[in-house]
């Protein structure tokens, strides 16, 4: 699986949110950058994106994803 297509995945099924993802393969570090997402706990956070590549972890091509998640302003201020 390509970086592109899980990027695609998560800014289609998490209205508002920027997604920069690293890697390729079967393993990704995504930064999710979200507004909506910084205002909930880290473990909804983490199920949400998960409910969207979990057919892509089941079928086995993703195996491993790191998540970091920024509001806007954070992400801006790494810059």
């Amino acid at each position: 699986m390509q970086a592109l297509e899980v990027k695609n995945i998560l800014e289609a099924g998490i209205p508002g949110a920027q997604v920069e993802v690293e890697g390729e393969g079967c393993d990704f570090l995504l930064n999710v950058i979200s507004d909506e997402l910084a205002g909930i706990s880290p473990v909804k956070r983490q199920q949400q994106v998960y409910s969207h590549l979990n057919p892509w972890i089941v079928d086995g091509r993703i195996h491993a994803v790191t998540m970091k998640f920024f509001s806007r302003g954070e992400w801006a201020a790494r810059s």
